[in-house]
């Protein structure tokens, strides 16, 4: 069992290398390597802001309901 473990792992890794390998039929584009950090770095972005709106959306409704829930306890 765990031979058949390291042996995936192994090879998931050495897919992963040659997935970052250069490849040949893309050398003649100069940048396309450039390209593809900035397409990644817009999605970290873009990831990163709507978390961030997910959380504030839960942080208004929480407010609000709290809000609410004290206008309520009070009339």
């Amino acid at each position: 069992m765990d031979s058949l473990l390291k042996r995936t792992t192994f090879s998931s890794l050495r897919s992963h290398h040659q997935l970052l390998a250069k490849d040949p039929a893309l050398e003649r584009f100069k940048s396309y390597r450039k390209s593809a950090s900035n397409i990644r770095r817009v999605g970290d972005y873009l990831t990163i802001a709507v978390v961030a709106g997910c959380c504030y959306e839960i942080y208004v409704r929480a407010v609000t309901r709290e809000e609410t829930r004290k206008a309520l306890k009070s009339k």
